[in-house]
């Protein structure tokens, strides 16, 4: 933003006080530069630079938001329109446009459909308690990180339905995780 884009865009602001002359002082720049600035006509760049950003906005939101602006710029240069990668990339930036990509979905748990079938339901879908410590649940989930998926196992008093245990692998092998028995959970 130039001097003379600040002083104007305080000079239209409801709660400034402040003259074009003291702005001007402040800012060293004449007042009457300011105002041959204001007449002056738009200059070939700066409607050029309009043009592609009202192009790159209508790509970007074409992309719902999903489009850098290498992609944005193979656009640009489909359409014939003559300008850099890095020109593109500055006016992403000046206007704010982020590109986010979204992450694939990726099973990273199998589902053993037989061992499901003969695994007993011990609290008969019944998760509820009349005193505390009488019956737990528990559960296990994945966490991912940047080095990789953690597991967490949690054990929930169903009286209180307050985590009171839990556990942190880097693994979810069944026959090598640990049961409460042999391994204490730890305390919240």
């Amino acid at each position: 933003m130039s001097k003379y884009e600040y002083i104007d865009s305080q000079k239209s602001e409801p709660t400034n006080r402040n003259s074009v002359v003291k702005m001007g002082l402040w800012l060293a720049v004449s007042t009457s530069g300011f105002y041959h600035w204001a007449i002056r006509p738009q200059s070939a760049t700066v409607a050029r630079r309009e043009a592609l950003v009202a192009r790159i906005q209508h790509f970007f939101e074409e992309s719902d938001g999903t489009y850098g602006y290498r992609r944005i710029h193979a656009d640009l240069a489909a359409e014939q329109a003559e300008c850099s990668p890095e020109l593109v990339r500055q006016l992403m930036r000046q206007i704010g446009l982020v590109a986010c990509q979204r992450r694939p979905f990726r099973i990273t748990t199998e589902a053993d459909a037989k061992a499901a079938a003969n695994m007993p339901d011990l609290v008969k879908r019944d998760f509820t308690a009349d005193r505390l410590g009488a019956k737990f649940v528990g559960d296990i989930t994945y966490i991912h990180t940047w080095q990789g998926f953690i597991y967490l196992a949690t054990g929930i008093d169903c009286y209180s339905k307050k985590v009171v245990g839990w556990s942190i692998a880097d693994h979810m092998h069944p026959n090598s995780s640990p049961t409460p028995s042999e391994t204490p959970l730890r305390r919240p």
